[in-house]
């Protein structure tokens, strides 16, 4: 065997930690130690955020008018609290979630006001939702990409209007349609027929 050459029994498993790692980028495609500490940080107070909001937004039970009024235009359906709910729990059937947490990261985005804030959450926001590394990774295509990669140079509180736009339209034709023939929206329209004629 030449010096070149290793020993099955002598091959090291890879490891992420690197003795001297060094990464000034902010991408999650990097493995170096100050990157993974950085990550778990973030995960973890993401993690934190979404524990606080189990049922996605606090809102108030909805009137039967209100559930009918989803029917009539995915807006009216996209501006209710509830509306918002019961079409999220609707999309994780469907395995995608992502495509509503990242539209709701986006309006929370923008009425953000602080800068250092709103470079934080962009950053989070794009690794989260626009990485292809991620596992929530919405569909965008690649003009919209290409932009949001020119805007987070710096970021600002519309850096990812284009790509929730995008998104928005996405629900509004694919999954809005399928929602309302859905047993989820049909069961819910029922019981609050039902409880509304026993009162």
């Amino acid at each position: 065997m030449s010096r070149h050459e290793t020993s099955p029994t002598t091959v090291q498993p890879a490891s992420n930690h690197r003795p001297n790692a060094c990464c000034f980028c902010w991408c999650c495609c990097c493995s170096c130690s100050w990157n993974e500490d950085r990550q778990r940080a973030w995960r973890a107070s993401r993690e934190t955020k979404l524990e606080t909001i189990p049922n996605c937004e606090a809102c108030a039970k909805p009137t039967p008018e209100e559930v009918r009024g989803w029917a009539q235009s995915f807006e009216k359906l996209m501006k209710s609290p509830a509306g918002r709910n019961v079409f999220r729990e609707f999309l994780r059937t469907e395995y995608s979630e992502e495509n509503m947490l990242f539209w709701l990261a986006c309006e929370e985005l923008k009425a953000e006001c602080n800068k250092h804030t709103i470079d934080e959450k962009a950053r989070m926001i794009y690794e989260d939702y626009i990485s292809i590394l991620s596992p929530k990774e919405v569909s965008l295509d690649s003009r919209v990409r290409e932009v949001i990669n020119r805007k987070m140079q710096e970021p600002s509180s519309h850096t990812f209007d284009d790509a929730q736009l995008q998104i928005y339209t996405l629900m509004h034709r694919d999954s809005y349609p399928r929602f309302l023939n859905s047993a989820i929206y049909k069961s819910l329209l029922q019981s609050v027929s039902h409880s509304s004629a026993e009162s």
